[in-house]
């Protein structure tokens, strides 16, 4: 250690008697901004790890949802070209959009009720103290 730096911990009386009240509250102060301080940093970098791992899992996720709408629009024109060689064109065509139609109602008829029953929870747990 040069002669110019301080030491990192300084001696202070090992007598509680030998110190007073103001240096000991100053010592607590400055020792609490400097865990409030290191507490932000540490916060504030797993912030930005949380940050990008959130942006990777939000960009596969996107990319994994294409992927499952490409392989539903491949299965769909599947299904028309199967059924074309059975029915026509036409009566395939229709065939696959009233089943995915169906399909719709379905999902919206189901969703709808899980909103209504969420909506219920929600409102009965608000009423009660």
């Amino acid at each position: 250690m040069t002669d110019g730096e301080p030491p990192l911990v300084k001696d202070q009386p090992g007598d509680a008697a030998d110190r007073s009240l103001v240096d000991d509250v100053r010592q607590l102060v400055t020792d609490g901004r400097t865990l409030l301080e290191a507490e932000l940093a540490y916060q504030k970098s797993r912030a930005a790890v949380a940050g990008q791992g959130a942006k990777a899992v939000a960009g596969w996720g996107a990319l994994a949802l294409v992927l499952v709408l490409f392989a539903l629009m491949a299965l769909t024109f599947g299904l028309v070209l199967g059924l074309a060689s059975v029915a026509g064109p036409w009566w395939a065509t229709l065939i696959t959009v009233a089943l995915l139609l169906a399909g719709a109602v379905l999902a919206g008829w189901v969703a709808a009720r899980r909103w209504s029953a969420t909506a219920r929870q929600l409102t009965d747990e608000a009423a009660q103290p």
